[in-house]
């Protein structure tokens, strides 16, 4: 049988082609003139193929935010960061401003950096508690205009978004945590993404944390809908649940959040595998007791130690930690996330 060999992509114009590989060269990261190649040749066919300017200008406005984002958050790729989620309308003495702002302290002072929407409420307590130098404000402009809150202090990280599209992929892909608070439309449209990504494997596992302040059952009464309406009618499955915890105080909110990285660190979908980088080796125990617990979550073999995949050490990617291989499923990501709490129990 005959291999089939892919046809580059590229314009079909040889002279477009050719100044493509100029501009290529002028690029000072040699590991990733590929993808640059093909981000020119794209616009480039986009200009030839299409003439609605509404098209252009959404690619347009779309890749300027991200590019400007990836800008302001790169310095920071090595430090923890928890994006937090709630109203836009709660007051400075409601339970969840004043929670928002005393979880944001607490985590800051532990290291993590802050993220929030930017605007007043929630993000402002988000913004307010966390301390000097260690928030982001990604800010939406709307028909309204919601203002960036007078707490973000570093104009150097704040971003102002045009979509919301681009806006909530920044908050996913630069954060390791969520924390949602009692909110409207847009907090839970936000959580439910994020929950939605979980389980479908589009984002890492991380700690979802449901705020839920004294005297309200904002997630109580959200969860006993979940149970009636999504589990009994088979939309979703008992394991997913695994994916969220609530949180009724700031105490148990950052001791779970700080737990889930205790020996979890990360996750590298490999070729049909899932590696798990760890920051210690675990015991022969509960390597025996996962295996035991989770063999439904495999497509066959076992769960144990292994090297850096070749794509891992290509990137460089945490080659000092130990690691976990197995062949997962890539389906069950409520189970994936409960043998991460067990393994973060070792």
């Amino acid at each position: 049988m005959r291999t089939r060999i892919p046809r580059p992509y590229d314009t079909g114009d040889r002279s477009a082609d050719k100044l493509i590989n100029d501009l290529i060269k002028l690029s000072v990261c040699p590991a990733t003139e590929e993808l640059l190649r093909e981000i020119l040749t794209t616009s480039f066919k986009l200009g030839r193929e299409s003439g609605d300017r509404g098209d252009l200008k959404l690619v347009n406005n779309a890749l300027k935010e991200l590019r400007y984002s990836f800008k302001i958050f790169s310095p920071y790729r090595d430090f923890k960061k928890v994006i937090i989620f709630g109203s836009a309308r709660s007051k400075i003495k409601s339970g969840e401003y004043r929670m928002a702002e005393e979880f944001s302290r607490r985590l800051s002072s532990k290291g993590y950096m802050v993220v929030t929407g930017g605007g007043p409420g929630v993000m402002e307590a988000g913004n307010k508690g966390a301390l000097q130098g260690k928030d982001f404000a990604l800010n939406i402009r709307l028909p309204f205009e919601q203002k960036p809150n007078p707490y973000v202090d570093e104009k150097d990280r704040l971003i102002n978004f045009k979509y919301f599209f681009t806006r909530k992929l920044v908050f996913v892909k630069e954060t390791d945590a969520t924390a949602l608070f009692p909110g409207g439309f847009g907090t839970l449209d936000e959580g439910f993404e994020m929950i939605t990504l979980m389980q479908t494997g589009k984002a890492r596992p991380r700690p979802i944390v449901l705020m839920e302040p004294k005297g309200s059952d904002y997630w109580s009464s959200w969860m006993r809908f979940v149970k009636i309406q999504l589990i009994k009618n088979g939309f979703i499955k008992d394991e997913d649940l695994n994916l969220v915890h609530i949180a009724g105080s700031v105490d148990a909110a950052v001791k779970y959040i700080e737990r889930f990285y205790r020996v979890y660190h990360s996750i590298r979908y490999v070729s049909g595998s899932a590696i798990l980088r760890l920051n210690r080796e675990v015991s022969g125990r509960t390597l025996r007791s996962i295996n035991r617990e989770f063999k439904d979550i495999l497509t066959g073999g076992i769960i144990r130690p292994c090297p850096p995949a070749d794509k891992e050490v290509q990137g460089e990617e945490f080659l000092d930690l130990p690691r976990l291989g197995m062949n997962f499923n890539m389906r069950d990501y409520g189970r994936l996330c409960q043998m991460i709490h067990v393994i973060n129990s070792d």
